[in-house]
Parts: structure tokens; sequence; C-alpha cells
């Protein structure tokens, strides 16, 4: 489980978190949502230690980020907004070393980095540098690196940009997957489609603070729109963050 409470964060003059909370719940694919500038990004980079919040806490499995920064990586996994891939390492090589940075070793590691690969699809290209990979590649890849500690709570920026109608299947398969083996998954996605097959939950932010949450169809119902993108603007508009559009 992964809970915020409360989170500010500012970068200057900028406030990009002004007290956002919530909770993404075990066995649930829960969506952050929201406009450009949202502060989901930062919530994300909060969550996994990457930044340290001004206040309020985040928390794995009960562990508070701020605290305890290396016991809260080891139950989670991250697809960053940045994949971040070293040229000169291949597919493998990179999950073979997140592996290990999370305890991994021998021959269990081995078969899990050949599942992974497997499973993303990547056979073509595993075992080639990564200088030069496409986007598709290197988003296969930085997954890889976030499932093979086989975390139980796992963060998904924008988790199928950049890939084919194939390759995103097979990771919207691999998402629901997890979520049926209880894990808890938190994703950020552009794509309302995607948002509306996945996520069990909705987290809707805007100017770094939480603006609506729910279900799909509670969030459907306040807004008085089927359509995802519709309810989405709708609330956006309810709230005052946007003007009412046509």
């Amino acid at each position: 489980m992964i809970e915020v409470e409360n989170l500010v964060k500012s970068f200057g003059d900028v406030r990009a978190l002004n007290g956002l909370g919530f909770t993404a719940h075990d066995g649930e694919v829960t969506g952050l949502i929201g406009p450009n500038g949202a502060g989901k990004t930062t919530a994300f980079r909060v969550i996994y230690g990457l930044l340290v919040a001004d206040a309020g806490v985040a928390r794995v499995d009960g562990v508070d980020v701020a605290q305890d920064r290396m016991g809260a990586q080891r139950n989670l996994g991250v697809l960053p907004d940045v994949r971040g891939l070293y040229a000169r390492l291949t597919a493998r090589e990179h999950i073979r070393y997140f592996g290990q940075l999370h305890g991994a070793s021998g021959q269990d590691l081995e078969d899990d980095i050949a599942d992974l690969i497997e499973r993303l699809g990547m056979q073509d290209f595993a075992d080639r540098r990564a200088k030069g990979f496409s986007r598709g590649q290197e988003l296969k890849v930085a997954l890889g690196r976030a499932l093979v500690h086989r975390p139980k709570n796992l963060i998904l920026d924008e988790p199928t940009n950049g890939l084919d109608v194939m390759s995103s299947r097979a990771v919207r398969d691999l998402i629901a997957e997890m979520k049926r083996q209880g894990h808890c998954i938190l994703i950020s996605s552009h794509i309302m489609s995607e948002v509306a097959t996945l996520c069990d939950r909705l987290v809707i932010a805007a100017e770094g603070r939480l603006i609506a949450q729910g279900t799909p169809d509670e969030l459907r119902a306040q807004a008085g729109a089927e359509d995802l993108e519709d309810v989405f603007v709708r609330i956006l508009v309810k709230a005052g963050v946007v003007q009412g559009m046509s």
C-alpha cells in the first residue's frame, strides 16, 4: 500500500505540491491523473525517495520514505518519467544490475531476467547495448528494471508511452496480472482509454492538490458524463482549475 498525506513541495516560488493526499491499495490499480503541472511526477519522486517533501508524509507498506528510504525502496518498483539507461550496458545487463542492487543473485535472478525478457518482448535486443535504442525499447528495459526484484508496490509513469499496439497490450496484461496477484499499482497516464481499462480507482490532481477521487463509475456519476475524458474536464471545470469548454 502507498499512502500520501498532505504533501507539500516547492521549487523556489513555484509550489508543485500543495497538500496532496491519497491512498493506493493492494490488489488495485490507482490512476493519478491531472493536467500538465498538476504535481504528479513530483509526487512520484517524493514517494520513491528522489525528492524530500517540505511537509507531509509518504509511506510504502507503512515505511516512511523520508525516515527509511532504502527500506521503502525494497518494496517498490519504479518506472520513472525519465528512463535513464546506461548507453554501454545491454538490456539484460541493466535488469541484472538493478536486481543485484536489490539483493537478488544467482540462478533465481537469471531466471527472472529471462522471464521478463520474454514477457516484455525483448528477445531481439536483450544483448544489445542501449545506445541507439528506440523509445519503446528503452521503456521495456526500464520496466524490466522496475519488476526484477518482485516488488509488492509499483509506480508506473506513462507505462505504455512510445510502445506499439502489441507491446502496449502486453504491458496492460502484465499490469492486470500483477493486480490479480495482490500488488499495489500506482500509474499516471494521459491516455484516458488506458486509464478506463486499467484503473480501479482514480485520483485527480491539479495545482498540487487533490481535486477528486473515486472509482471511475463514482466519478462518472459525480460529473454526469460517461466518457472519462469528459468526466475529467468537467471535474476540473467545476473545481475552477480550467475554464468551461464546449
